[in-house]
């Protein structure tokens, strides 16, 4: 089976250049528990580089193995307002690991000279649980600021997202006008 793996450029996600043409990606929403992670970051949407968006974290990487259980994992960089409450999540024991999530990922199509939307949450919500890898959830922020890009200031983070036991849908494409929504997730019974 395909997966979706791509490395995502943060340079260009938190400084979008037109002449410029590499993937870059956003989560635009993130709940983890009954904690909110504020879109606190403003970027360029690059399908309509007019236009900003609020986002919780630039994008680094995103892979899928577009299996129905298979996890979501995530890479990128956060504010240092999120880097606390995120640093907060991983010391103290999560009663709830449930999240909510929206994501975009963008790719340039160069038969069509545009950034078309990759792969996302089509606008939806996502919901799923914090990975586990035997007792720890797989959720890290860094305690040192990323070098990429120094102001403002951010911080990696990674986590992985496994389905609730429902269906839900992720869409992919290859090119503008070239999509296909795959299933998320399965359900109970």
């Amino acid at each position: 089976m395909a997966a979706y793996r791509r490395s995502l450029d943060i340079y260009q996600g938190y400084n979008y250049k037109r002449d410029k043409q590499t993937p870059v990606g956003f989560i635009t929403r993130l709940q983890i528990g009954d904690t909110i992670i504020h879109a606190d970051q403003t970027c360029k949407d690059p399908t309509q580089p007019s236009h900003d968006l609020k986002v919780v974290a630039v994008l680094s990487g995103v892979q899928w193995d577009t299996g129905l259980t298979d996890p979501l994992y995530f890479t990128g960089q956060i504010s240092v307002s999120n880097r606390q409450t995120v640093a907060l999540m991983t010391i103290n024991p999560l009663i709830q690991a449930e999240v909510v999530l929206h994501f975009a990922i963008y790719d340039y199509d160069p038969m069509a000279k545009i950034y078309f939307l990759a792969f996302s949450s089509n606008g939806t919500d996502v919901k799923g649980l914090l990975e586990k890898r035997g007792d720890d959830i797989n959720l890290s922020v860094f305690d040192e600021p990323a070098s990429e890009v120094r102001s403002p200031e951010n911080y990696a983070f990674q986590m992985g997202v496994v389905p609730v036991p429902a269906p839900q849908t992720l869409l992919i494409a290859t090119a503008d006008q070239r999509q296909v929504v795959k299933s998320w997730g399965l359900p109970i019974g």
